[in-house]
């Protein structure tokens, strides 16, 4: 298991880009959650397989059909063994 923090920038807010993230991590077996930042960022913890986070990272560089993503950020962190994935309206 591997653990990524993420931040993905350009046009990502207001264009679906976490409902449209849960669907992808859901479908692949990732944990985690998505945000807005108040910046217009999207940040993503995500922890699943390398195979599935690599498809996930590579899912995160297109974003849904609005979304004009311009760059992704990835580094690895701490195992946090989340459950489920989830959409955070507010900040943690």
């Amino acid at each position: 298991m591997t653990h990524l923090n993420i931040t993905v920038k350009g046009k990502v807010q207001g264009v679906f880009y976490r409902a449209s993230t849960k669907a992808v991590a859901d479908q692949l077996g990732v944990k985690g959650y998505v945000k807005n930042e108040s910046n217009g960022d999207v940040f993503i913890e995500a922890e699943g397989d390398k195979f599935a986070l690599e498809m996930f990272l590579e899912w995160c560089h297109e974003g849904p059909q609005d979304a004009e993503v311009t760059s992704v950020e990835s580094n690895e962190g701490e195992l946090k063994n989340y459950r489920n994935f989830e959409v955070v309206k507010k900040s943690i």
